[in-house]
C-alpha cells in the first residue's frame, strides 16, 4: 500500500464485545437473530466474495454491467471533483468502474467493517489508481464516529451490492438520513434488488455450490472461534426463501436437533426445527425505493435499470 493510504488509514474497529453483546442479546429473544453485519470477518468477507462470482447470483454481474453500460451518463450525474464515499466497501471491485469513468475524482473513502479486508482492497486499489488519496475507515459505518476532514469537495456516498436490502424500510430511511447529514449537500449512487420471479431468487440465495450455507454458517464458526461456543456446525443447516408478505429474502440458520450451546456462562436451548434468523434482502421497486429515499430528505435524480428488470442503480441528490 503507498504510504499515503498508510497514513489516511483510521480505525474505529468495532470491539469483539459488540459481537459477544449482540450474540448473547440475539439468542436470548424469543425469536432467535445474529445481525447480519458480523457475516463479515475476514472468512466471511471471502466467501461473500466467492458468491458474488457465483452464477446463480445475478445482483453483481448485472450491477458491473449497469456501471460499465451507463458509465458516461453516471459521472455526467455525479460530476466532477467527487469524494467518492463507499458504505460496506468489501474487495472494492465495482468501484474501480465508477472511478474509472468520473472526472478528476478527489479521493477515495472505503469504509468496511473487516480490517484485513479494507486493507487488503485498499491496497490493491492504490496500485490501479496511484495519484488517487484513498482514505480507509475501519468502522461499522451504521454507528457513530468521527469521520475524518476529508477536506473540500462534493461528497457522493456509493453503495452498492444491494446492501440497503438487509435493513428494514424503516432502518433504511434512518441509514439514509444519517447518510445524507454525512454528504453535506452531496450525492448517492446505490443499488437496489429488484423485486422479481421466486425462481430466480431462491436460487440466487441458494445456489448449488453451497458456497452461501458456508457463508452463512461461518456466523457459528465464528461464535465457536471467537466467543469460546461450541456449536455444532453439523448440527444446522441453512434455509433461505422469500417471504412474500414482506417482499424479502429471509435467511435462517435451522437447529437439525434438539441441543443445548453453551457460550461462556451463557447456555441457550434450540428444539428441533428452531431457527436463528441471520439475514434480510429487502427487494423493491423502482418506484418504492424512491419513495423511501425522499422520506429520507433525497432527491431521486435518475435511475438505471438492466433490460431484464433484475436490479437497479439510483442516483439521489442530497
Amino acid at each position: 500500500m503507498n504510504r499515503t493510504a498508510l497514513e489516511n488509514f483510521h480505525d474505529f474497529e468495532p470491539a469483539q464485545e459488540d459481537f459477544r453483546s449482540s450474540v448473547l442479546n440475539g439468542l436470548s429473544k424469543a425469536k432467535k437473530a445474529i445481525p447480519s453485519k458480523f457475516f463479515y470477518d475476514a472468512r466471511g468477507s471471502d466467501l461473500f466474495d466467492q458468491i458474488c462470482d457465483l452464477p446463480e447470483y445475478y445482483p453483481t454481474q448485472t450491477e458491473l454491467h449497469l456501471l460499465q453500460k451507463h458509465s458516461e451518463e453516471i459521472a455526467e450525474n455525479l460530476g466532477p471533483r467527487n469524494h467518492i464515499i463507499e458504505f460496506g466497501s468489501g474487495s472494492s471491485v465495482k468501484v474501480s468502474t465508477l472511478l474509472n469513468s468520473l472526472h478528476t475524482p478527489l479521493s477515495y473513502v472505503p469504509m468496511d467493517i473487516s480490517k484485513n479486508h479494507l486493507l487488503s482492497a485498499a491496497k490493491r486499489l492504490s496500485q490501479s489508481f496511484p495519484y488517487l488519496p484513498i482514505i480507509p475507515i475501519c468502522a461499522d459505518y451504521t454507528a457513530n464516529f468521527d469521520f475524518p476532514d476529508i477536506g473540500v469537495g462534493k461528497r457522493t456516498g456509493f453503495f452498492p451490492g444491494s446492501t440497503i436490502g438487509n435493513f428494514t424500510p424503516d432502518e433504511a430511511c434512518s441509514f439514509l438520513t444519517q447518510a445524507r447529514s454525512l454528504l453535506r449537500g452531496g450525492g448517492m449512487l446505490i443499488g437496489v434488488d429488484l423485486l422479481k420471479e421466486e425462481a430466480i431468487l431462491n436460487a440466487a440465495y441458494n445456489d448449488a455450490s453451497n458456497v452461501t450455507a458456508a457463508f452463512n454458517k461461518n456466523l457459528l464458526f465464528r461464535c465457536n472461534n471467537e466467543l469460546s461456543a461450541n456449536f455444532n456446525l453439523d448440527h444446522f443447516h441453512h434455509l433461505a426463501f422469500l417471504n412474500k408478505q414482506e417482499s424479502r429474502i429471509e435467511m435462517h440458520l435451522v437447529s437439525d436437533i434438539d441441543q443445548l450451546v453453551h457460550i461462556g456462562d451463557h447456555s441457550f436451548v434450540f428444539v428441533e426445527g428452531e431457527t436463528i434468523h441471520t439475514e434480510n434482502s429487502y427487494k423493491y421497486t423502482p418506484e418504492e425505493f424512491q419513495r423511501l429515499s425522499v422520506k429520507a430528505g433525497f432527491k431521486p435524480e435518475k435511475v438505471w435499470i438492466d433490460q431484464n428488470n433484475l436490479f437497479s442503480i439510483h442516483y439521489l441528490a442530497a
